[in-house]
């Protein structure tokens, strides 16, 4: 970041009408993007979006802007760890827009989803990376890595079945 730009990170308000904006606009440019699947969000996504986060109690939101312009955001979700009795919160998405990438955006918001998980008593913080995505590099810097109990039995794969 240079030296004048100021990076602010705040949780967003789904009802405010700017956060809800800055939430969607910011998710389907990660949708565009090869590493979100290179194809928009659907229309009734867009609509439904904000909305949907707001009524799931669950959720927050970490909206990144430089000079006041949202350039990165955390979707994240609350969830519960059974081995430790405690909840967790896992990072559904992680967006920087393109042009912004490199400066630290990405950085910041995964400090600012660990504060945020403090505050709420998480024991860990989860995510899924896809394995060519750059992004990887910034996780474990951080201090993210391969899920695993025993290296005997393997590490944990994230799998899915589409129902819609």
């Amino acid at each position: 970041m240079s030296d004048t730009a100021a990076l602010a990170i705040t949780l967003a308000d789904y009802r405010d009408a700017r956060d809800a904006a800055d939430v969607v606009a910011l998710l389907d440019a990660y949708a565009r993007d090869p590493m979100g699947g290179g194809e928009p969000l659907r229309d009734d996504v867009r609509a439904r979006l904000a909305g949907d986060l707001a009524a799931n109690r669950q959720a927050f939101s970490l909206i990144a802007r430089l000079d006041d312009k949202a350039v990165g955001l955390a979707n994240c979700f609350m969830g519960y760890s059974t081995f430790a009795a405690a909840p967790l919160v896992n990072i559904h998405d992680l967006a920087v827009l393109p042009e912004t990438r490199g400066r630290g955006v990405g950085k910041a918001l995964l400090q600012a989803v660990e504060a945020e998980a403090l505050k709420r008593g998480a024991c860990k913080i989860t995510l899924e990376v896809l394995s060519g995505n750059p992004a990887r590099h910034l996780y474990a810097r951080e201090g993210y890595g391969d899920y695993q109990l025993d290296p005997a039995t393997g590490h944990a794969l994230f799998w899915q079945k589409r129902l819609k």
